[in-house]
């Protein structure tokens, strides 16, 4: 008998071995020492370039299934079937990510994108790219500029994600079981692949422009619907069309907007954009009613970005769309509500720009950007990436990479934000709700749009970065009472990094904002 026990504490003894040397190899850092530091001042305006390009990052999707019970979630024991469309003599799912494991695609609907915008006043070449997924983390992003080569000449390029919850997991959180990453490896190397692609092609259409800014910052506050009290929104349409200065053609336009794409909601299991397909197409190709041409799109490459949509800004489905022509109105989730929304907010934009704010014809591009180390307080995200699920190397115990970038271009300026800001932390409105885990005022103030230099305060979310929901530490909420009377718990910080996140960001944007003061003033 002592034997077996000796032999089973041994077994036990190289099992936690094994688990503690695969954990560490997990937690190792991908990017050892890496820094995207910068410091750039932009000096006397100058003439500018501009660039676009749009690259598809679509996924195969080999096999078809049937869904027996409608649940959205493929299991053979509920009676699921599939069809093999390869031959392979397997299931060769895609996990959607955003809603739940177990979500396999079903066919595609419409094309994902790596769209990229590149500025360029002859000193700083400037690319965001924005990619059709859920998340990017900043590993990937460094992966992603480690393949862009020296002689495109990026002198900072940012990656976001649209955050669509209707593609494929890149983050690892949705697959078959919460223990088994949902990323495909071979497909993560293709949207890299492409992500660079779309970078030089971008790269290779620059030409001499003029920047034609536009706002609505009313028009769309229906379109959204805040899930989470206190109601503040980021609602406003900020656009920026390039137009080339030699032939006056529309090269591209930026669109941004703060609203989760989840109008399709959580039955949907083809892969879509959701309703930034239908933004782009009708800003590119011109808006429809039936087959009737209401308004003409402006060519080029429609690039949309996301702004503060954590709270949870989303088209909830019991937030109804009306189709802005016929009158019908769509409370259920479907790809007809998600086109109503589309329609209703090319339309806004197509409109905006005619009455352009502001054209630049010259300026100057400035830019400071900071790598972060952001501790990881939250328990499931600490699991999560020890068992390799979220697939992301650690930069110290328990602390991750991230990164924060300001731009300024002429009387336009810029803030990325590494995952799902509260809009409060935005544009104000930091609540103190009675019932809150801190017994403290609002700490992230001044908001960051007040803290932003020029006329047009752009802010990007999810770019560099995925880390979640970014909430204000005054509003934080795990424990009972809880606030505005609910009776539990919130869903936001269960996927929060932790309660420390936003002050930590809202401090270096806030220092970051003062050295791009001081080095225009240079």
């Amino acid at each position: 008998m002592k034997k077996f026990f000796r032999i089973l504490g041994l077994v036990l003894l190289l099992v936690v071995v094994v688990f503690l040397v695969w954990a560490n190899a997990n937690l190792k850092d991908r990017h050892p020492g890496y820094k995207a530091d910068l410091k750039i001042s932009g000096g006397a305006p100058v003439a500018l370039k501009a660039g676009f390009a749009a690259i598809p990052i679509t996924p195969e999707v080999p096999d078809r299934w049937t869904d027996v019970n409608g649940d959205a979630k493929y299991n053979p024991k509920d009676g699921d079937t599939f069809t093999d469309g390869n031959g392979n003599g397997a299931f060769d799912p895609v996990w959607i990510a955003g809603f739940s494991n177990s979500k396999a695609a079903n066919g595609i609907h419409d094309e994902l994108w790596a769209r990229t915008m590149i500025l360029d006043d002859g000193k700083t070449r400037f690319a965001l790219v924005v990619l059709d997924a859920i998340g990017f983390m900043n590993d990937d992003v460094v992966d992603i500029r480690k393949q862009i080569p020296a002689d495109a000449g990026i002198s900072y390029v940012a990656v976001a994600s649209t955050h669509t919850h209707e593609g494929p997991d890149l983050i690892g959180l949705w697959g078959k079981t919460p223990f088994r990453s949902g990323v495909d490896q071979s497909y993560m190397e293709y949207v890299k692949k492409q992500a660079v692609h779309s970078v030089l092609t971008a790269v290779q259409n620059l030409r001499p422009a003029s920047l034609s800014v536009s706002e609505d910052l009313t028009g769309a506050v229906s379109l959204v619907k805040d899930t989470r009290a206190p109601e503040v929104f980021d609602s406003g349409l900020r656009l920026i069309k390039a137009v080339d200065k030699e032939n006056g053609a529309v090269l591209g336009s930026l669109i941004a907007w703060g609203n989760h794409p989840e109008t399709l909601w959580s039955k949907n299991l083809l892969i879509s954009s959701d309703y930034p397909h239908f933004v782009r197409e009708g800003v590119e190709k011109g808006v429809f009613n039936g087959d009737s041409l209401v308004k003409p799109g402006i060519g080029g490459v429609a690039v949309f970005v996301n702004g503060a949509l954590g709270g949870l800004m989303c088209t909830h489905p019991s937030l109804a769309v009306k189709d802005p022509f016929t009158g019908e109105e769509f409370q259920e989730p479907s790809f007809e509500k998600a086109a109503a929304q589309g329609k209703h907010l090319s339309m806004l934009a197509l409109n905006a720009m005619e009455q352009a704010a502001e054209v630049i014809d010259s300026a100057s591009i400035s830019m400071v950007v900071r790598t972060l180390s952001l501790p990881i307080d939250n328990k499931l995200f600490r699991l999560a990436t020890a068992l390799g699920v979220m697939d992301r190397g650690t930069a110290g115990w328990m602390k991750m990479r991230s990164e924060l970038s300001v731009i300024q271009v002429g009387p336009v300026s810029m803030v990325t934000i590494p995952g799902e800001a509260y809009p409060e932390l935005i544009n104000g409105e930091i609540e103190a709700p009675e019932g809150r885990d801190f017994d403290i005022a609002p700490q992230e103030v001044p908001v960051v749009r007040d803290l932003m230099p020029g006329k047009y305060k752009f802010v990007f979310g999810l770019a560099n970065d995925e880390i979640g929901y970014i909430i204000p530490k005054s509003q934080w909420d795990v424990k009972a009472p809880y606030t505005y009377n609910r009776k539990d718990s919130p869903y936001g910080e269960e996927n929060s990094l932790g309660s420390e996140t936003a002050s930590i960001l809202h401090r270096n944007i806030q220092e970051m904002l003062k050295e791009l003061n001081q080095n225009n003033k240079r």
